[in-house]
């Protein structure tokens, strides 16, 4: 009988552990900005998230003019909805106790997401290629990646050195970087044309970690959760960090990665734009600091031949050939057919049906007509987007 009623307690002891033990994928721990829009970002991708608040609520800084989309944006709508201001108005009023409200119910109703309040984290440390942090209700979680938005005490306690973060750049096409976006459109002395690469994120000494420097950037801190899910869903580590897994993931969720200012994303093509924009085959204009893309306007053939050739060999060879100065949709159709062998004439009869339809375009089709930045940035993402050629760590195109 003392046999059983050991190995009962044993067992029960067990199970006690393993109740106060929590293993989410992904773990944050603050109440600012940038804290709450990873954990909304991880939660989202389909990864469990803990956010550990350390208090009774958000504390929430007001959301200055910068180009908004992802979490940012949707937070600014349900601020609106919530103090029935039109969504047509630019500006949004501003409080704590109504953003931390709205915050509590929108995190309340997010799958795959715990937010801990009022219980503070006592003791922290490395577990393996994981993390332990022991909390003040007797709990312990083990994350596998943990996302630290420059928290001093956590950076003191894990020996992480946070002064070497990196920062938002202005953009610059001669700094292929911006190649590497996973945040962009944090206002600056009145640009928005800022982005951060998906390399600042990450700490080459500290695996598993990703690093925000940024407490007050809600776009800052939505790019962290997309990184953190992304090694957490698959397993992975987050020097294994997929950079176009990870960008199609946070276009998935409208979020900005080159700061267009006249694209927004309820735009029908804003999704292709992006795509095609971020690889710098069709460029866009800087004006008084924000980034114009002028989606209508027509292309010459000496705006895409070195960008097109620069992306695919096979390209030169159409370009070496084709001697007027203007794309017409009909050339522009001949090229990606060339380049990404497909059947011209069915190409052809696909996009025709697809012209007002899928692509939502209001012109008409006529392949003798001159090809605006619109059309053929979604012709070349669904045919042949340069989106999907690899790209190194600063952004150079690897053949």
């Amino acid at each position: 009988m003392k046999r059983y009623l050991f190995l009962f307690s044993v067992l029960f002891f067990s199970l006690q552990l393993k109740a106060q033990t929590l293993k989410p994928d992904v773990f944050v721990v603050g109440n600012n900005n940038a804290a709450v829009a990873a954990a909304i970002q991880a939660a989202q991708s389909n990864v469990k998230t803990i956010l550990l608040l350390q208090s009774g609520g958000f504390d929430i800084e007001p959301i200055g003019k910068d180009l908004h989309s992802g979490v940012q944006a949707t937070f600014i709508k349900k601020l609106k909805s919530f103090q029935k201001q039109s969504d047509s108005i630019v500006e949004v009023k501003f409080d704590k106790l109504t953003a931390n409200e709205v915050l509590t119910k929108w995190t309340d109703s997010i799958k795959n997401l715990t937010v801990i309040k009022n219980v503070v984290w006592v003791k922290a440390d490395r577990s393996g290629k994981g993390w332990v942090f022991k909390l003040s209700n007797g709990k312990t979680v083990r994350p596998e990646v943990f996302i630290n938005v420059a928290d001093q005490k956590l950076n003191t306690a894990l020996k992480i050195d946070g002064t070497n973060g990196g920062t938002w750049a202005k953009f610059d096409y001669q700094n292929l970087i911006y190649k590497t976006n996973v945040a962009v459109g944090k206002n600056i002395n009145g640009s928005t044309n800022h982005g951060y690469s998906l390399y600042q994120l990450l700490m080459p000494t500290q695996e598993n970690l990703v690093y925000v420097n940024d407490p007050a950037s809600m776009l800052l801190g939505q790019a962290a959760g997309a990184i953190a899910a992304y090694a957490g869903f698959f397993n992975l580590k987050i020097s294994e960090s997929n950079l176009k897994k990870i960008q199609g993931e946070l276009i998935a969720f409208n979020t900005n990665l080159i700061p267009f200012t006249d694209v927004g994303t309820k735009d029908a093509n804003w999704k292709a734009i992006q795509m095609v924009g971020l690889t710098g085959v069709l460029k866009a204009e800087d004006v008084n600091g924000k980034l114009l893309f002028n989606a209508e306007k027509l292309v010459s053939t000496a705006d895409i031949r070195q960008p097109i050739k620069d992306h695919y060999y096979k390209a030169q060879i159409w370009f070496d050939d084709y001697k007027s100065e203007v794309i017409t949709i009909g050339a522009a159709l001949d090229m990606i057919c060339y380049v990404g062998n497909k059947a011209s004439e069915t190409t052809r009869k696909e996009v025709e049906k697809k012209w007002k339809t899928t692509y939502a375009f209001i012109s008409d089709f006529n392949t003798e007509r001159q090809i605006s930045k619109r059309e053929l940035a979604v012709l070349l993402q669904d045919y042949m987007p340069p989106f999907n050629v690899t790209i190194d760590k600063t952004g150079k195109i690897l053949r």
